[in-house]
């Protein structure tokens, strides 16, 4: 669906509009400047006054995500870690559904455009930050650093993937998503518990991201 045209009438914003609409549709590759200045009723010329790269139009596109900080206090249930992850992905995922076309577009160009791949590698280190301070919140002593970092690392991979395929995703079957966050959650608490008595091997070994 097309986004509505910026009602102030920005020509910036009017270009960085109109490209998300034709990159979603046709491809960044098969995009030329031409059709984004047309489509945004721009002079081509401005197109690379703002953008003097056709591939600084995707990292431009990075910042209209929606923002993913959220208030540790508005989503941590103290002692729960299970509802505390679930209270961050659900509120993760209601933002995106304002730009899941536009976070799958992103997500598929970062393969062959560095700047989208940084751009995209740092909200990923802002996820992981954002996870380790929930989990940290929820107030569930006797868990190692390396527990708490495995679980953040591995769980931040589940969202963004969770949001890189938002849009072709079917809802069938057991939520795949539950289901991470409550390994992780029976994990941690589990870990928590060995710790305490003094027994048990390193989360970290177990939870290692990208195993």
């Amino acid at each position: 669906m097309a986004r509505a045209r910026p009602a102030d009438g920005s020509a910036r914003e009017r270009i960085l509009v109109a490209a998300e609409e034709l990159f979603a549709a046709g491809g960044f590759d098969a995009t030329p400047t031409s059709r984004i200045a047309e489509r945004a009723d721009v002079p081509k010329g401005l197109v690379h006054y703002y953008f003097r790269r056709k591939a600084d139009l995707l990292t431009a596109l990075v910042e209209r995500l929606p923002d993913e900080r959220i208030e540790t206090a508005k989503v941590v249930v103290p002692g729960d870690i299970a509802q505390s992850l679930r209270r961050l992905v659900a509120e993760l995922d209601r933002r995106l559904s304002s730009s899941v076309m536009l976070s799958h577009l992103l997500w598929r160009e970062a393969d062959t455009h560095t700047g989208v791949r940084d751009a995209l590698q740092d909200r990923y280190q802002q996820l992981v930050a954002q996870v380790r301070a929930v989990i940290l919140a929820a107030g569930v002593g006797g868990l190692a650093v390396a527990d708490i970092d495995s679980a953040s690392g591995l769980l931040a991979l589940a969202v963004s993937y969770r949001h890189s395929v938002a849009r072709h995703a079917v809802d069938e079957g057991p939520d795949e998503m539950e289901r991470e966050l409550e390994f992780i959650a029976s994990a941690l608490t589990a870990r928590a518990s060995e710790r305490g008595a003094g027994t048990g091997d390193e989360l970290g070994g177990a939870l290692k991201p990208g195993q």
